[in-house]
């Protein structure tokens, strides 16, 4: 194979989120430290692989890619922990603007249940676009359902053809509203049947090698919307096959009520009484967890997809994410589904979550370097990868960079690296994923997006007309 080499170099700053090169502000806490943070940085990269990093002139002279990154400030690509990218073809629905999460669910199952294999392809592509041009370079995605042949393979072959590094979880439903489910029957799936399929999703397309581009982990839906056998079983058949596990719990208070009165457990004693704790498991939201729970997940590695925006949208409450990263819970970022957000910017996440917590407990109770490792090298561990989420040496070349000479930054030139938290939020100038450019100058480098844009646009309306909605 002929080497591929990339140079990124003249950076403004660059900052690595490596704390073996960095240190702990005195009275700060551990996700303050955010790696060097290097002036006139670059990196060398060969075959999608960091070789190098420190100051432009330390690095090589050439490269078969070589980008100039004056102006910008380039961190690590950011990671994604929790999506339902097939939402973004119902987002702004008019009857699910207001209600909160049972609600909305029930507003909008109707409507997805017409999706089918186009639908998730292009609405997979372009929910990973939005991605990349926010600077994400690697997204979950928990796709639980699957009518009129819809499979989990048509949105791993949307990332792949986009570029971006992708963990697709194999999601499922089997209670429906006949057996005291909150899903309508026709959205649910026989859970041998299930099973079946989850085996033959991982068997084809997980990739358990590092630098992989694409994992398969298993993802019921909910304890709400499939059985506690199904969640034994799916745990058991997870770690047989060496696959992660994902799930919904404790996103609000209907969700608790609905735990105590159908299992008699909170969602704490529900998980450990199913097998779902452990560094193979990340759960959403969690923003109804109580102290025990945290400690509980602290205790077990068990990891957390934090959602500001999604739970603030449907108001679901704040999570007490401080309590957690003061646990040492591992905790990472995700947009959640676009119809519940209603966007895909992770940068804008990053936000949220540092002003959340401010509104729940005070200034300082995150720092916008925190936001920024929680939304990078927070996400790696809690999707279980260690060649993600920091710029050094052995790992992956996934990096986002943001051109700080526009009007959003203005006056901000004395902390570069918090104005991407405190100001904007803005788009990427580059994402690079793999050593592979996704997007260039702010524009998507690897489909054309007129046509996707014009793809998906056909297939929003398609299935609101199916769903009787649209003319």
């Amino acid at each position: 194979m002929t080497d591929n080499t990339l140079l990124i170099r003249n950076a403004d700053l660059l900052c690595t989120m490596n704390p073996a090169d960095g240190a702990t502000p005195e009275g700060g806490r551990p996700g303050d430290n955010v790696g060097a943070e290097i002036r006139g940085g670059g990196l060398f990269a060969r075959n999608g692989v960091i070789e190098m990093v420190g100051p432009s002139e330390s690095l090589p002279e050439t490269a078969d890619t070589i980008i100039d990154m004056t102006g910008h400030v380039v961190i690590p690509g950011m990671v994604n922990t929790h999506h339902h990218l097939f939402q973004n073809l119902t987002r702004a629905v008019p009857a699910a603007q207001d209600a909160p999460l049972f609600g909305w669910l029930q507003t909008l199952y109707p409507i997805w249940s017409h999706i089918g294999p186009e639908h998730i392809y292009w609405s997979t592509a372009l929910g990973l676009a939005e991605l990349a041009l926010s600077g994400c370079t690697t997204s979950s995605d928990h796709l639980y359902l699957y009518p009129n042949g819809a499979r989990l393979d048509d949105s791993l072959a949307a990332a792949a053809d986009l570029g971006m590094r992708f963990h697709g979880t194999r999601g499922s439903m089997s209670i429906g509203e006949s057996g005291g489910g909150l899903p309508p029957d026709i959205l649910c799936w026989a859970e041998d049947d299930i099973l079946a399929d989850c085996q033959r999703v991982v068997e084809a397309f997980n990739d358990p090698a590092r630098f992989a581009m694409q994992r398969v982990g298993l993802a019921p839906c909910s304890p709400f919307s499939v059985s506690m056998d199904l969640m034994r079983e799916t745990a058991g058949m997870a770690r047989a096959l060496g696959v992660g596990l994902h799930t919904h719990l404790a996103e609000n208070v209907e969700d608790i009520d609905y735990s105590l009165a159908h299992f008699g457990m909170r969602p704490g004693e529900y998980i450990e009484a199913v097998g779902w704790t452990g560094n193979d498991v990340w759960h959403a939201h969690c923003v109804q967890l109580d102290a025990a729970e945290i400690d509980l997940f602290a205790r077990t590695g068990t990891g957390v997809a934090h959602c500001p925006c999604s739970n603030m949208r449907l108001a679901s409450g704040i999570a007490p994410v401080r309590r957690m990263l003061d646990s040492g819970m591992k905790i990472g970022l995700g947009v959640d589904g676009s119809a519940s957000n209603d966007s895909g910017h992770m940068l804008n996440e990053a936000r949220q979550a540092m002003l959340l917590q401010r509104v729940n407990q005070g200034g300082d109770a995150m720092t916008a370097r925190e936001a920024l490792a929680t939304a990078t090298r927070g996400g790696a561990g809690v999707l279980g990868r260690d060649d993600i989420g920091m710029l050094a040496p052995g790992y992956a070349a996934d990096l986002a960079a943001f051109d700080r000479r526009g009007v959003d930054f203005a006056g901000s030139d004395w902390d570069p690296l918090a104005s991407l938290v405190f100001c904007g939020p803005v788009k990427a100038g580059y994402t690079i994923i793999n050593g592979r450019v996704v997007v260039a100058e702010g524009q998507l480098a690897t489909m054309e997006m007129d046509r996707l844009l014009s793809r998906h646009a056909a297939m929003s309306h398609d299935l609101m007309r199916r769903a009787g909605l649209a003319g």
